[in-house]
C-alpha cells in the first residue's frame, strides 16, 4: 500500500471514529485547507530573504511548518477521498504533464537567450482567460 492510499484510510478511520464526516463536504474541507495554507503561510510571512534559509530548519520554526504542512496534507487527502480522486495517480498524472509542457532548458541557453544578468523570465504559462464562477451569471455593460 503506498503511502499516500495509507495515510488516506488512516484519516477517513481518524474522522469515522469521531462521527466527522458529516461536516466533511467538499466545500467545508476547501475552505479548512485554505485556512491551514494560511496558518502555513503566516509562519514564512515576515521571514527576511537573508534569514529564510537557515530560519526553517531551526526549531522551533521547523517543528511549527512541519505541524502546519501535516494539517494541509490531512485536509487534501481527506478532500481527494471525498470527492474520488486518486491523488497519487492525479500527481503523477500532472507531473508527466508539465514534464511535456515545460521541456528542460540548458543554463546555457537561458543566459543566451535572455542575457547575462538578465532576470530569469517566469515559465509559468499566464492564464488564457478568467475562470468562470459556476451558478453565477456573467456581469454584462449594464450591470
Amino acid at each position: 500500500m503506498s503511502d499516500i492510499a495509507d495515510l488516506t484510510r488512516r484519516m477517513r478511520t481518524f474522522t469515522e471514529a469521531r462521527d466527522w464526516a458529516r461536516f466533511h463536504d467538499p466545500k467545508s474541507l476547501a475552505l479548512a485547507l485554505v485556512g491551514e495554507v494560511g496558518e502555513l503561510a503566516e509562519l514564512l510571512q515576515w521571514l527576511q530573504h537573508d534569514e529564510q534559509a537557515t530560519a526553517v530548519r531551526e526549531q522551533p520554526l521547523n517543528g511549527r511548518l512541519a505541524e502546519e504542512m501535516s494539517d494541509v496534507l490531512l485536509y487534501l487527502l481527506r478532500l481527494a477521498d471525498v470527492v474520488g480522486v486518486d491523488l497519487a495517480q492525479a500527481a503523477a498524472d500532472k507531473l508527466e504533464a508539465n514534464e511535456r509542457r515545460f521541456p528542460p532548458v540548458c543554463p546555457s541557453e537561458r543566459g543566451a537567450s535572455q542575457g547575462v544578468g538578465a532576470p530569469i523570465r517566469s515559465v509559468t504559462p499566464r492564464r488564457r482567460g478568467r475562470a468562470r464562477i459556476v451558478g453565477r451569471p456573467a456581469r454584462t455593460a449594464s450591470a
